[in-house]
């Protein structure tokens, strides 16, 4: 993400049109989404792993959110500065176009993973006994059923996010007219879908996996997509910051605290239980209020502090946003890295020297793709640069940059 690049000014009218303007920005670039978005996908790639001891000090246990929330809110965050400033440059057409592309690169690495997933599992079992669990009981006994799994009629477990993804960048085109048209609008019909859905959580897509539906239900979680979104265009008003209000900030201090007591995992950890409310875990797959109030205090907190985007221009901070800006590729890699680190904890135990060498090749493999990633996209950018003067001499405006787009 980058702050230097222009960003759209959207004001919004009860009714009337919206105006984007687009002004340049002389400031360095921000690294606090790529940042954060890497921290995400370090978390999910720790928390899908069950039996790995890293997850008891991942997100999860420090509040009502994970690291999925964050994912899907960066997302709608990214989407914006990716396609909603394109579609000002390209039109709404070519724009759509650029879009369902995107979808149809993010359904070529979940049916990659779906495919790998099958068959290593089903290849592990003949050597090695695993739960028929391991994979859903539909698919273990037989493939019959894999064309459901194609066709995201069916989702298997640990492969239901992208699909998500799809769902929502794939509407992605509408809520950028709605936001042109009044963010507030957009806020209103978005926010009302996500409490209908908590009132009724049985309206969902159809899995043949689950009769309960989706596990990520997509009407419940474009909310969270659509706030990040619009929070893009709030802090493109504000130097690609949000507005600092040390009441809310006070306030989003107090209710993370809250939730820490409350998401704990005191017994794991042999503890006396210090929750002040016995309250039960917020449900996930509806995106329950107090998770989706837990990730916007933290998104605010994180957005609307310097000190956290001069942390980010950091050693760490730049090593998380290099893991954040090849999101799709380090989360599909992942997800097959935790597949396999699942099959040697189950199969030969969990021990410490097995934990060491599964976070060490894992992490390393995960790095290692991102830095050959990022040298590439570098190179490209380079390549971009030096033909865009070539092209105006001949009298050709220079080709318009898609790094957002890559990054996204």
């Amino acid at each position: 993400m980058t702050a230097s690049a222009p960003r759209p000014q959207v004001s919004s009218g009860s009714g009337q049109g919206a105006t984007v303007s687009v002004r340049p920005s002389g400031s360095r670039r921000d690294h606090r989404i790529d940042a954060l978005r890497g921290v995400a996908l370090l978390m999910m790639f720790v928390d899908h792993i069950p039996q790995n001891v890293l997850n008891r000090f991942t997100l999860r246990n420090v509040g009502f959110a994970d690291a999925a929330e964050i994912f899907v809110l960066l997302a709608g965050y990214a989407s914006w500065l990716a396609y909603g400033r394109n579609f000002q440059r390209v039109g709404l057409r070519a724009g759509v176009g650029r879009v369902w592309r995107r979808c149809a690169r993010l359904y070529v690495f979940q049916a990659v993973m779906v495919v790998v997933t099958t068959a290593t599992i089903r290849y592990w079992r003949a050597f090695w006994p695993v739960p028929v669990d391991f994979l859903e009981p539909e698919l273990a006994h037989g493939l019959s059923s894999f064309w459901r799994v194609m066709f995201l009629d069916a989702l298997p477990s640990n492969l239901n996010i992208l699909p998500l993804y799809m769902v929502l960048l794939g509407v992605f085109p509408l809520i950028y007219l709605l936001i042109r048209t009044s963010l507030r609008l957009t806020l209103a019909l978005s926010g009302g879908l996500w409490l209908l859905i908590n009132l009724d959580p049985s309206i969902n897509f159809p899995n043949w996996l689950d009769p309960d539906g989706w596990y990520f239900d997509p009407l419940a979680w474009q909310f969270l997509f659509t706030l990040g979104a619009c929070g893009a265009v709030v802090a493109g008003r504000h130097d690609g910051s949000l507005p600092r209000r040390g009441w809310l900030r006070w306030a989003c201090g107090v209710y993370l605290a809250v939730s820490a007591l409350e998401a704990f995992p005191w017994q794991q950890w042999g503890l006396p239980d210090l929750r002040p409310f016995a309250l039960t875990a917020p449900d996930k797959s509806v995106l329950a209020p107090l998770r989706l109030l837990d990730v916007l205090a933290i998104f605010y907190l994180v957005q609307s502090s310097h000190g956290v985007r001069g942390a980010a221009e950091g050693r760490i901070g730049r090593v998380m946003a290099l893991f954040g800006r090849h999101s799709l590729e380090v989360f599909s890699v992942g997800t097959v890295i935790d597949l396999y680190a699942r099959l040697v904890f189950t199969s030969f135990g969990s021990g410490w020297m097995l934990q060491i060498a599964v976070n060490v090749i894992g992490f390393t493999i995960l790095w290692g793709l991102a830095a050959v990633l990022d040298r590439a996209r570098v190179r490209q950018k380079q390549l971009q640069a030096g033909r865009a003067p070539a092209a105006e001499v001949r009298g050709n405006p220079a080709p318009a940059a898609t790094v957002m787009e890559r990054a996204h």
